[in-house]
């Protein structure tokens, strides 16, 4: 299994990179890859501009890798492209670069369950989260079509493809609290991050 992370958001609201905003002392981005290396063969990290985390290329696994987004601009649909392209698995989970507190036995759950469908995604009502989800290469055609006429909506895409949901009884059964989807936009975002980290026992209450 390949896991592609997605580090290419402006972050407007934010004001800075999120990526390198630190929990416990540990970047958002090192907290997404140490959830994700136990699940994962290989993992690929999609900026726009590879060479801002220089620090990091030096710090990842051997198996994993910081590629330039080949749609820059065009979202997560745009950076959803580039990792499957590049990745060695016919299925791939896709994650954003300020979630800190994924999951693991959700995404093996999701793995596990990821041969029948072409993208499996929690859902809740009427919200999914698709950046803490399951794609597979069968994705690329359609989102290639979606890119070329500049339209960026993941949502489009799940009209396009079979889609496997996992519903709300599910991700209480694995993840209780629904940690899974809590990914940082604001300052504020990440104060409550590192409340939580300590809340969880993820991190020592002197951070």
């Amino acid at each position: 299994m390949t896991s592609i992370i997605l580090a290419g958001g402006r972050s407007l609201r934010f004001g800075r990179s999120k990526a390198l905003e630190t929990i416990a002392g540990k970047s958002l981005i090192r907290w997404v890859i140490d959830r994700l290396t136990p699940l994962s063969s290989e993992i690929i990290i999609v900026t726009p501009q590879p060479d801002c985390f220089p620090w990091l290329a030096a710090n990842i696994p051997l198996s994993s890798k910081i590629i330039a987004d080949i749609y820059p601009g065009k979202g997560p649909l745009g950076g959803i492209y580039t990792g499957l392209t590049a990745s060695a698995s016919s299925h791939a989970v896709v994650a954003g670069c300020d979630m800190p507190f994924l999951n693991v036995a959700l995404l093996d759950y999701m793995i596990q369950i990821s041969p029948v469908a072409d993208i499996v995604v929690p859902r809740i009502g009427a919200w999914v989260e698709p950046l803490c989800a399951v794609y597979s290469k069968n994705c690329l055609a359609p989102i290639h079509n979606l890119l070329e006429h500049n339209e960026l909506r993941i949502s489009t895409l799940f009209n396009m493809a079979k889609v496997k949901y996992v519903e709300e009884d599910e991700l209480d059964r694995l993840d209780p609290e629904h940690l899974s989807f809590f990914n940082i936009n604001t300052q504020a975002d990440l104060n409550e991050a590192r409340k939580l980290a300590v809340e969880t026992g993820l991190a020592s209450a002197e951070y």
